[in-house]
């Protein structure tokens, strides 16, 4: 089983993870989990824990870790985004098909309110790299 295991160990949190180096090699066989660093996937930050000094190969896991992180999150997001583009198109055929008066007088404020502010941030970015593909030409 050691020789089955990695090195490091990240328990993830919201903001990134808790770094473990792993010991597997002990008097009584039991596996070591010993917190050496915290992560932080948004900002790249790199905390050792305690008075601990990371070593360059600690260092370089858990940047390692990191990269793949922030990619697997990225890819996430646009997934997430991908989902909201079906769920307004389920929204407007509910809306069209299916919806009762009621649920209509419910959502159709909250439902505009947050469409308008989503294509307002569109339009300002998509003027913003128009703007910037086209040299200040609008």
């Amino acid at each position: 089983m050691a020789d089955d295991l990695p090195e490091y160990y990240f328990r993830i949190r919201e903001n990134g993870a808790a770094v473990f180096r792993l010991e597997p090699e002990n008097r009584l066989r039991r596996l070591e989990m010993e917190q050496i660093a915290v992560a932080n996937a948004r900002n790249g930050e790199i905390k050792p824990h305690g008075n601990r000094d990371l070593t360059s190969a600690d260092m370089a896991a858990i940047r390692a870790w990191l990269t793949e992180r922030q990619a697997l999150l990225a890819g996430r997001e646009l997934d997430e985004i991908r989902r909201t583009i079906e769920q307004l198109n389920l929204a407007a055929q509910w809306a069209q098909s299916k919806a009762s008066d009621e649920a209509l007088e419910e959502l159709t404020e909250p439902l505009l309110m947050a469409m308008h502010d989503l294509r307002s941030v569109l339009v300002r970015k998509k003027a913003d790299r128009l703007m910037a593909k086209g040299g200040g030409e609008a």
